[in-house]
């Protein structure tokens, strides 16, 4: 009685949450192992479900990569989104100062979720694929225009900030134990305190 009880409940589970959980899921396992190296059924096993079932919301593994690297932008835009309404109710600053706030939240996130990080660069790397790629510029561009939109910013300093995301990427990558001296770095470039190269 208890097993069709399960059944039943683990049928009621929305198709929408379902598709959630796998992205999750894909996230996750994707970063691991990437496009070509992740099968789909690590990914069905991690929440629950045969793998056809999979198939039946994504229709290939392209597609749940795609919509993961969507899920996966989303989040950082989310992030900045919270973090700029957060700086605002406080009283806000200047523009740099907003710029800073931002950097600082992305910086926690890399500190603290690793697979997110992971999953990040392997969309990049997953980018030989034609059709990954417009959809990994498309989203890249939507964060950009968004980081410009919160901060009032010029498409330079956007590139700047950007740039300097990516090297913190890099360096959490590659185990850099102290993300926050890596960031007094910009801040100092960014001041004019360091001299280029």
């Amino acid at each position: 009685m208890s097993t069709t009880s399960s059944r039943q409940s683990r049928r009621r589970v929305p198709a929408a949450q379902r598709r959630d959980a796998l992205i999750a899921a894909a996230i996750e396992e994707f970063a691991l192992g990437g496009l070509h190296g992740t099968p789909v059924e690590r990914i069905a096993s991690r929440v629950g479900v045969a793998q056809p079932y999979v198939f039946s919301l994504f229709s290939t593994k392209r597609d749940l990569f795609i919509a993961a690297v969507e899920q996966g932008f989303q989040l950082v835009m989310d992030l900045f989104a919270e973090r700029a309404a957060e700086f605002t109710r406080i009283g806000g600053g200047s523009r740099e100062e907003l710029m800073r706030s931002l950097g600082e939240r992305y910086i926690e996130t890399l500190a603290t979720s690793r697979p997110k990080l992971m999953f990040q660069l392997q969309a990049y790397a997953a980018c030989d694929d034609e059709t990954i790629r417009a959809h990994v510029r498309a989203m890249y561009e939507r964060l950009a225009a968004q980081i410009g939109e919160l901060t009032g910013s010029s498409a330079d300093e956007v590139s700047e900030f950007l740039s300097h995301g990516m090297w913190l990427s890099v360096q959490a990558a590659i185990g850099n134990p102290d993300l926050e001296a890596a960031c007094q770095w910009i801040r100092g470039r960014q001041a004019g305190d360091v001299q280029a190269g």
